[in-house]
């Protein structure tokens, strides 16, 4: 993973690919600071939408899979939410955001701009129906779901121990010999091509 990709002859889905790739990355670095607070600290009620560390990424990952379920017709619909704390450590909860963070960048990689029009069916439950979208659409509302929970982890991580790590960058190319062990650490939850 580098951080800025040669030019692509699909700059818009290129962009939905370095927004995946950012995406892992801020996961990366805000689970790096959960993972050294104690499972209760983790757990521990907060002031937030979501009154916990926990329930917070646990909401993230849950959201993550419900729209990635759309984008690929996966037929899960809204059972993903059946069980609202699937993981209840951090660590377990950190290897299934990896595991997702992977997939959804791998998907976003696949893209061309022309398959940003496809239709995305989306379950809304019984009160909406299906709603269709696009996955042009889709893709961002994931992706600012994800940096709106993430700024409120950042928050709840000032009251622990350990220090919120820094979120507001992105893949800039001059950037890369100072982020050489991320990266490096990115490529390794990615695993083989």
């Amino acid at each position: 993973m580098t951080p800025s990709e040669p030019a692509h002859a699909n700059p818009l889905a290129a962009h939905f690919a370095a927004m995946a790739r950012n995406n892992a990355w801020s996961n990366l670095r805000l689970y790096r600071a959960c993972l050294s607070l104690t499972d209760a600290a983790f757990a521990e009620r907060r002031v937030s939408f979501f009154p916990s560390l926990q329930l917070t990424l646990n909401h993230i990952l849950l959201v993550d899979r419900y729209y990635f379920d759309a984008l690929t017709d996966g037929g899960e619909g809204l059972t993903i939410f059946d069980n609202e704390l699937p993981y209840p450590r951090a660590a377990d909860l950190f290897d299934a955001q990896a595991r997702s963070d992977q997939r959804l960048l791998v998907f976003c990689e696949s893209l061309a701009d022309g398959d940003l029009q496809r239709d995305v069916r989306i379950d809304r439950g019984p009160s909406v129906g299906i709603q269709r979208e696009i996955i042009g659409a889709v893709l961002p509302h994931l992706f600012v779901h994800q940096i709106h929970h993430r700024g409120q982890v950042h928050a709840m991580l000032s009251g622990t121990l350990a220090a919120p790590p820094q979120l507001d960058e992105f893949f800039l190319a001059a950037d890369a010999p100072l982020r050489a062990a991320e990266l490096h650490e990115l490529e390794r939850l990615r695993g083989p091509r």
